[in-house]
């Protein structure tokens, strides 16, 4: 990093250590960049496949399954996820490099995961698109954990609601702007894929272009034996009670978001009836209020976290939005319900997504370990895109389409009591 950089983020010191609110006088703007940046180029394409092309995808290759064949792909890929993130996520916090310990994993990481998105558009049967959406996720973790761990490396406890908040645009551009993107592609699907491909290709370059992390080569990384093999490798057991109840708390409250989103397209032509250009165009405005609503909630509750010193208070606000928010389309399958839910949960999401990072931090049982429990606790991102169409299939197999928004309201609001029994952050 040059003098000039460092000037944006933080004193000259090791760049293994996370600095001090004394250390810090500045917001690392050029490190909000980068996150903000690389959230969006891995996450946009990411949701556009599974919540757009993915599942049209299947519908032409298994009209008759396309909800089971969606809730064993998310299944798959959740298991491959979890091993993924542990195993990454630690190699990372171990890695000596001159071009420090994340930027080869997240370069390496955007390569594949491109690589994976141009096969995966080529699949005819379900086991092809199930295997494609494995490996894609053994690649797409390289970027993940170890992006989401600059902000422990690289920001002062003073600046984390900002930075949190920063990372989470790029977020709600990603996990809304993706889908809309994505539907643009609805009647070209090859070519949707080839460009998703294309974006996500970029994810990790640019993020470590405006990063620039420093050389680890120095750094010191104890040997691995047997008796400190699960503190680098495994669930953290030492005073990881909030850890988990953060971990948990999230899982809910995702798995409430993904129990709908998941299941868009067909809840958009199934239960509302929408087809043709109805549909594309519903499909978009969707995903634009979702992310206009997010992007407005992620500028104000960040910086306002950061000087109310409080974490848990925005969160339980925001998964109690989000639990309204989802049980609004029970009451009518008129299309415009679909808007009103988004406003809701678009808002909800939106601050919960701009705390949330900031929250994870400060749960941490030890630094030392950033990117392989950040990882494990980016496990409920994807935990909640499994288990959301897992419970959303089963609610529609037994009841029907309706039954999936009172599932959803009962997750979220399981979530936010997970996250209100945390005691070490306020």
């Amino acid at each position: 990093m040059t003098s000039s950089t460092a000037s944006h983020d933080f004193a000259n010191i090791a760049p293994w250590k996370t600095p001090t609110d004394e250390q810090q006088h500045k917001l690392p703007v050029m490190t909000a960049l980068g996150l903000a940046l690389g959230v969006l180029l891995w996450l946009g394409p990411y949701l556009g496949l599974v919540g757009v092309l993915v599942p049209q995808q299947i519908a032409r290759i298994a009209p008759d399954q396309k909800t089971g064949a969606i809730a064993l792909m998310s299944t798959c890929a959740m298991i491959v996820s979890t091993f993924a993130n542990i195993i990454e996520g630690a190699l990372s916090d171990r890695t000596r490099s001159r071009w420090g310990r994340r930027t080869p994993w997240i370069i390496g990481g955007s390569a594949g995961t491109a690589i994976c998105i141009v096969f995966w558009g080529q699949c005819t049967e379900i086991w092809q698109v199930v295997l494609s959406d494995c490996v894609y996720m053994i690649f797409l973790n390289m970027i993940v954990a170890p992006l989401i761990a600059f902000i422990a490396d690289r920001t002062a406890p003073k600046y984390r609601g900002t930075i949190s908040s920063i990372y989470a645009l790029g977020n709600a551009a990603g996990q809304y702007g993706g889908q809309a993107f994505a539907s643009m592609f609805l009647p070209i699907p090859a070519v949707g894929f080839l460009v998703l491909a294309a974006v996500t290709l970029f994810s990790g370059p640019v993020a470590a272009l405006f990063i620039r992390e420093k050389s680890t080569k120095t750094m010191p990384v104890e040997r691995i034996t047997i008796r400190n093999f699960s503190d680098n490798f495994a669930f953290p057991t030492k005073g990881a009670r909030d850890f988990y109840l953060a971990l948990f708390g999230k899982l809910a409250i995702q798995t409430a978001s993904f129990a709908i989103s998941g299941y868009q397209l067909y809840i958009l032509t199934d239960y509302i009836r929408l087809k043709g250009g109805s549909l594309q165009a519903y499909v978009t405005y969707i995903s634009m209020i979702l992310m206009v609503m997010a992007i407005v909630l992620s500028l104000i509750a960040g910086p306002i976290s950061d000087r109310m010193k409080r974490r848990k208070l925005p969160v339980l606000i925001a998964g109690t939005l989000v639990a309204i928010g989802s049980l609004l389309p029970l009451f009518t399958n008129h299309a415009w319900i679909m808007l009103a839910y988004a406003c809701v949960v678009g808002i909800g999401m939106g601050m919960f997504g701009a705390v949330d990072q900031a929250l994870n931090i400060e749960v941490l049982p030890d630094q030392k370990t950033a990117a392989k429990d950040l990882g494990l606790l980016n496990i409920a991102n994807n935990g909640g895109q499994v288990f959301g169409p897992i419970l959303a299939a089963a609610a529609i197999n037994l009841i029907g389409y309706h039954a999936i928004f009172p599932v959803a309201c009962v997750m979220a609001i399981v979530g936010t009591i997970l996250v209100g029994f945390i005691r070490k952050v306020k």
